[in-house]
């Protein structure tokens, strides 16, 4: 073991937080990686709870109606996720026993599972060996080894290949999961609390003065999106059975903006129309 590895993964061991899904089952695990994906942990918990109390398994979730499943994704954003998980809770049931596959090149051929997704599942349902890359373990490892502050939205095959000869021999997941810790917690992307790093001494990035990335990441603006006229459909549809073309002119005043969401929503198939009223998918 290197003096890196068993300085992260001893600070992992005192350190790392009680998340619900870290004591669950595949089915589990599964679940929170699609809810965590470009969602924070302190709004993904409860609503991991709500959904594995009233969808344990599988099969249960692929019982339930879109409408009932965009419904109980509440206000996690990007609500497509929620049919992409109950599709994949659908092909679980009907092609694998219901249970969620454990090899990476199985779980690759689900709905809405990606390289990243598989190998999270592969790595912290089943503790097999898999390279596990999150912005977080990728910002961790581009400043720790590199030093440097992450720059490309996706890995690179060169940055891959180098990452994988970090795996270790043993106990791989729990590297994984020490690094997404420790990227999450202390080596964040604003701030770091370089201090609190048990590898700081060992940092390339700060040896080097913390440079700056070339390109700054430009931040995404919410208000008055078309993400944001999505999401306000949506939650009114969640609270209705359904709205005529006169109640739902009256969520936005951008007419064209407006028409353009609901377009988008019927195509993505997170809306329908019904006796000429919208709604949620039945």
């Amino acid at each position: 073991m290197s003096e890196i590895e068993r300085a992260i993964t001893n600070w992992f061991a005192l350190n790392a937080r009680e998340l619900p899904w870290r004591k669950s089952n595949p089915w589990g695990v599964l679940v929170s990686e699609f809810m965590l994906q470009q969602t924070p942990v302190v709004r993904v918990t409860p609503k991991w709870h709500e959904w594995m109390e009233r969808w344990p398994t599988p099969d249960a979730l692929a019982a339930a109606s879109p409408a009932d499943v965009i419904t109980a994704w509440g206000r996690l954003g990007y609500p497509r996720r929620a049919l992409r998980l109950r599709d994949c809770a659908t092909l679980i049931a009907t092609e694998h026993n219901n249970q969620v596959p454990s090899d990476v090149a199985t779980l690759l051929t689900l709905p809405g599972v990606g390289s990243y997704t598989a190998a999270a599942i592969a790595s912290f349902a089943y503790e097999k060996e898999a390279l596990v890359l999150d912005v977080n373990i990728r910002r961790l490892f581009a400043r720790l080894y590199d030093g440097t502050d992450l720059l490309t939205s996706a890995p690179s095959k060169k940055e891959i290949a180098e990452r994988t000869e970090l795996l270790p021999d043993k106990d791989a997941h729990t590297w994984a999961a020490a690094t997404m810790e420790l990227g999450a917690l202390i080596c964040t992307a604003r701030s770091p609390q370089c201090e609190e790093c048990p590898v700081v001494n060992l940092c390339k990035w700060r040896a080097a003065g913390y440079p700056a990335a070339a390109t700054k990441k430009r931040v995404q603006k919410w208000h008055g999106t078309d993400r944001q006229c999505r999401g306000t459909i949506i939650e009114a549809l969640r609270n209705a059975p359904s709205l005529g073309a006169h109640e739902i002119d009256q969520l936005w005043s951008e007419k064209e903006q407006l028409n353009r969401a609901l377009e988008s929503l019927i195509k993505d198939q997170l809306i329908t129309i019904w006796q000429e009223r919208y709604r949620l998918p039945q």
